[in-house]
């Protein structure tokens, strides 16, 4: 099937599906919600990977009901969306998807929303958004990954000394024994596409064994603080965060793949929403969502986020993660210095019992009950 061949999404109530051409060079699919009342505070929600608009399905009408005009775009590489060459690895650095966002609101004719709202890198896209455009999101929340800040500069090196260069993480993580390797890595390699795309049980098996591991359904998941930060401890993660070198992500997350009887016990991952998913990553592939971790993680957009360098977040800004979920802590001391440093106006961090990474999957009511809460 063609990349632009896009079906419809299933039906979700009070929620209506349509397009926004010429945003960006995109054609953008999104989901809207409380859009007949004029004039009500909006609300952008950003998803993260491997997800798309449809992740926020059990959000976006108690949104509307209290009173806001929710919006849910399908991001760049990702869904219905189209219009992006999966070959311009650079056109999804994190800034382009900041500009993305930036083109949704002006061309629903809005000059603000009242909160920009971001899971996984959804939550860097939403952090950069605030960061650059403070006029136009005017409050910002953080999913799963909290946001420490742009890449800082060298400072006073002009008379000194060169550095010597530091060991990579991950040459000191392809040292250890057995030899291993940061999944952001994986993410960004050549090879990651194809493995998941083509994983040998299936795409829609695939895609069920990822969703269990990340989630509070996997007894594995028991995350706290890092102390230090080293190859070592981070070794200590769940292999689909800090993977065995050489296996790839379908073969990583297969043996965890859960049982027929849980997978009909299954109360927030439906068989249907997870064909939902299927369908739509069968029909794009991940390399369109991937090319962002190649920016994010090497030099294409590097020099361009440091730009912000020493900036911080000012707007009101609040935290959401799932008690399960390890990308709370994934990147050593961020959770303490988005707190304490990156964000002036920090409103709060939220756990949620019973969730893992898919927090607002997992657990709608408390998710939406906690993101009212940090909206008001």
């Amino acid at each position: 099937m063609s990349r632009d061949t896009v079906s419809s999404l299933p039906p979700i109530p009070g929620v209506r599906e349509r397009r926004l051409v010429g945003v960006n060079g995109l054609s953008v699919r999104i989901l809207e919600a409380g859009y007949e009342t004029p004039g009500r505070p909006a609300v952008l929600l950003l998803h993260g990977f491997p997800e798309m608009a449809y992740s926020w399905r059990k959000v976006m009408g108690p949104l509307a009901l209290a009173g806001y005009h929710v919006i849910a775009p399908d991001q760049r590489g990702y869904g219905g969306t189209t219009g992006w060459n999966e070959a311009d690895t650079a056109s999804f650095r994190t800034h382009a998807y900041a500009r993305d966002a930036l083109g949704i609101v002006s061309a629903l004719g809005l000059s603000s929303v009242a909160a920009v709202v971001g899971h996984d890198f959804g939550s860097m896209i939403a952090a950069y958004c605030t960061l650059v455009r403070p006029d136009v999101f005017r409050s910002l929340v953080m999913i799963s990954f909290p946001f420490d800040g742009p890449p800082t500069i060298p400072f006073d090196t002009a008379d000194a000394p060169r550095p010597p260069t530091p060991v990579s993480l991950d040459a000191q993580l392809a040292a250890l024994s057995p030899p291993r390797r940061d999944s952001m890595a994986f993410f960004a390699s050549p090879e990651a596409n194809a493995d998941m795309l083509h994983a040998p049980p299936g795409l829609h098996a695939f895609l069920r064994a990822y969703y269990h591991v990340k989630s509070a359904d996997y007894a594995g998941n028991h995350p706290h603080p890092l102390s230090t930060g080293s190859a070592a401890e981070l070794a200590t993660l769940p292999t689909y965060y800090i993977m065995d070198r050489g296996v790839g992500m379908a073969a990583t997350v297969a043996p965890d793949m859960p049982s027929p009887a849980a997978i009909a016990a299954n109360l927030w991952l439906s068989k249907a929403d997870l064909e939902v998913y299927a369908h739509t990553y069968a029909r794009t592939g991940f390399q369109g969502g991937l090319n962002w971790f190649r920016c994010h993680t090497g030099d294409i957009g590097r020099t361009e986020i440091e730009l912000f360098a020493g900036r911080t977040i000012d707007v009101p800004a609040g935290f959401i993660s799932g008690t399960a979920d390890w990308g709370t802590y994934r990147k050593p001391g961020a959770l303490e210095r988005m707190r304490t440093k990156t964000c002036t106006r920090m409103k709060g961090v939220q756990l949620i019992e019973g969730a893992g990474h898919w927090t607002q999957q997992e657990q709608p009511d408390s998710f939406n009950a906690v993101l009212l809460d940090m909206l008001t």
